[in-house]
């Protein structure tokens, strides 16, 4: 009997984002449906493919509701020294819903494939073993015809293994972003800063920021941080495929960090993630001036030295013997929060490179909040073969 294994598989619906002089649309569907968020409303799109025919029914009104929710989170949030995000469960803003449905289906089906295809796998395996008995325990004309089905098994097979990877291959959210010019310039100007700011010598993730008693630690800094030294990339989660890299901030106690045109996506380790839209963004530039107790990076500036134990005035505490100077430098620090609950901070040696790359996101981020969010108008997203 020929070996035979089906498997249904869904289409992963695509997502488009278009940004223009007059607002940004997102669209997520197929063709011939497909669904846009916009400040008037959600809209689900349907139409006959080819004939220019849709129709556009609204399924939830526009509107602020979501900044409801927002404020509850906040207030139940305590006051702490701790830096850290709220679980990525918790933080995806309401216009992102669709999106991360979208890319849960994604994931989960491909998933469900990899399972399949190591099922087929072993099935392949236990085939072959049988077309090896078959040589050693079976002769003559019934030994033929049983060779012969299993090598149809087996072929059958390889070729159920070739079709089930390349469903596995689709099984992602298809970002499709456009740009109208003057935008297009805006965002490489903050990709290209960007790629400057990963050249930093040092990039920390700050954990804790602890005020200090400066006349019980006779120490000139006021504040103690906690921080662990992490790497920036140019990257995209296997999740989302695009053109486009993502500005990816590692995160070294929780989420790592994506950053897409109108965006974040904070992705956990265990696999759990969540979505905040730009205008939930809350992003904070700051220099910090820092004592600097460890080697100075190269890409830093001294702008000052003081004491391993200070006076209040700042001069040296003649009482210890072996009092040495410290250099003080001035280091970048990028704060990121949201209504939502994300909470995180870094900090870069190089500070000129990092305020660049924050005045560039604040300019560009200010455009695309200040655009109007179109309801009205209609996508349909291409279906893959």
């Amino acid at each position: 009997m020929a070996w035979n294994y089906r498997r249904r598989v869904k289409l992963i619906p695509g997502v488009r984002l278009n940004f223009s002089k007059n607002g940004i649309s997102t669209s997520i569907g197929f063709r011939g449906a497909n669904i846009t968020f916009g400040s008037k409303g959600t809209y689900l799109n349907t139409g006959i493919p080819g004939t220019g025919l849709y129709n556009r029914q609204k399924i939830s009104s526009g509107g602020n509701s979501h900044h409801n929710d927002s404020i509850q989170r906040e207030a139940i949030v305590e006051p702490t020294d701790n830096i850290i995000s709220v679980d990525v469960e918790e933080v995806t803003s309401h216009d992102m819903q669709g999106i991360k449905e979208a890319i849960i289906n994604a994931h989960k089906q491909r998933n469900d494939l990899s399972e399949a295809i190591k099922s087929v796998n072993s099935t392949k395996l236990f085939t072959k073993a049988k077309l090896i008995a078959s040589y050693i325990f079976i002769i003559g004309f019934i030994s033929k015809k049983i060779k012969n089905n299993i090598q149809k098994d087996i072929e059958a097979q390889k070729q159920t293994i070739v079709e089930l990877e390349k469903q596995r291959d689709i099984s992602y959210v298809n970002l499709d972003i456009e740009f109208d010019d003057e935008i297009k310039i805006k965002y490489e100007k903050v990709v290209n800063s960007f790629k400057n700011l990963m050249t930093s010598q040092k990039i920390w993730h700050v954990t804790t920021a602890l005020s200090e008693n400066r006349v019980v630690t006779r120490s000139y800094a006021s504040i103690s941080e906690r921080k662990k030294e992490v790497r920036f990339d140019l990257k995209s989660l296997p999740d989302i495929k695009s053109k486009d890299f993502a500005l990816f901030f590692k995160n070294s106690h929780g989420a790592d960090i994506f950053f897409y045109p109108n965006f974040i996506v904070m992705q956990a380790r265990k696999g759990n993630f969540g979505l905040i839209d730009f205008k939930e963004l809350d992003f904070n530039f700051k220099s910090r001036r820092f004592v600097e107790k460890e080697n100075v990076p190269s890409d830093s500036k001294i702008i000052d030295t003081t004491w391993a134990k200070v006076n209040k005035n700042g001069s040296p505490d003649r009482r210890f013997k072996d009092n040495y100077q410290i250099p003080v430098v001035r280091y970048g620090t990028i704060a990121l929060k949201s209504s939502t609950g994300m909470h995180e901070e870094y900090e870069f040696s190089n500070y000129e490179v990092s305020e660049q790359f924050a005045s560039d996101f604040n300019d560009y981020k200010k455009t695309i909040n200040g655009l109007p969010q179109v309801a009205g108008q209609n996508y349909i997203a291409k279906e893959k073969d």
